[in-house]
């Protein structure tokens, strides 16, 4: 089993902001293996999906944090117990600053690059999870980052974000199979960046 879960801020005024591609991310997920059946849970809203890969059925948990970004920790470490998962079972999907938009990275483990939802997962996890980190650029100044993560994506930003979240989705199976280099590999095939 995995945990997936998307960052982002829970009230509709935010659906469209740049600090929310996780939560756009797991509708993606739920709208490409659903139906699914949304319950409030975990500090969170909270869905199974089940994903058919070349090792047989495997069952997700996609997890919405209701807590707001920054944190995202309670709701996550709250799954986790109840379905006593380890660390590594759990990937976290965040907007990430420091690349460019629309570059997809995957790793394991790592620091939080100034990152408040991933700081709050990792004071409650541990450093070990996974991270599903997609870039949104950096506005240039670190005054202008706030009003800029809350901010929606512009029409630009959305010609590689839905090619990039269907991806995700088709790639998804490698993933769950820990082929994750194949995983980044074919995301990228699918949905590459644009240029800088």
């Amino acid at each position: 089993m995995w945990l997936i879960v998307g960052l982002g801020n829970p009230e509709a005024k935010y659906a469209g902001n740049r600090h929310n591609v996780g939560f756009m991310v797991i509708d993606e997920l739920a709208r490409a293996y659903g139906p699914v059946s949304w319950r409030s849970k975990f500090s969170g809203q909270a869905a199974e999906i089940f994903v058919e890969t070349d090792q047989g059925r495997t069952k997700v948990l996609l997890l919405k944090p209701s807590t707001f970004y920054n944190e995202s920790g309670r709701s996550v470490r709250a799954a986790l117990d109840f379905h006593k998962l380890k660390p590594e079972q759990v990937c976290v999907i965040h907007d990430e600053l420091a690349l460019v938009p629309g570059k997809f990275r995957i790793k394991l483990g790592g620091g939080s690059a100034g990152n408040n939802g991933i700081k709050s997962v990792t004071s409650n996890l541990g450093p070990d999870f996974w991270r599903m980190r997609i870039g949104i650029g950096h506005p240039g100044d670190k005054n202008k980052v706030t009003p800029y993560v809350l901010k929606d994506f512009s029409k630009s930003d959305r010609q590689w974000l839905e090619p990039l979240t269907d991806a995700i989705a088709r790639a998804f199976s490698l993933l769950l199979t820990n082929k994750i280099d194949g995983f980044q590999t074919r995301v990228t095939h699918l949905a590459p960046a644009p240029p800088e």
